[in-house]
């Protein structure tokens, strides 16, 4: 059986200091999580702080759809 649409989806989160940064492209790479929502919980974007390795500090990064 197939199943619908699920729940809890995969979400791809990214940098947002690093994608303005890589208009310039002196930028090593953008840093990017993967991590789950609930779908019917959260149905706006997800933001979250993370460690970004291309800043070296904790930045907001952002949902991404891929």
């Amino acid at each position: 059986m197939a199943k619908g649409k699920d729940v809890r989806v995969k979400v791809f989160l990214e940098c947002n200091n690093c994608v303005r940064k890589s208009v310039n492209k002196e930028l090593r790479g953008v840093s990017r999580y993967i991590t789950q929502k609930n779908r019917h919980n959260t149905p706006s974007r997800l933001e979250l702080r993370k460690f970004c390795p291309c800043c070296y500090k904790h930045t907001i990064h952002g949902e991404i759809k891929k």
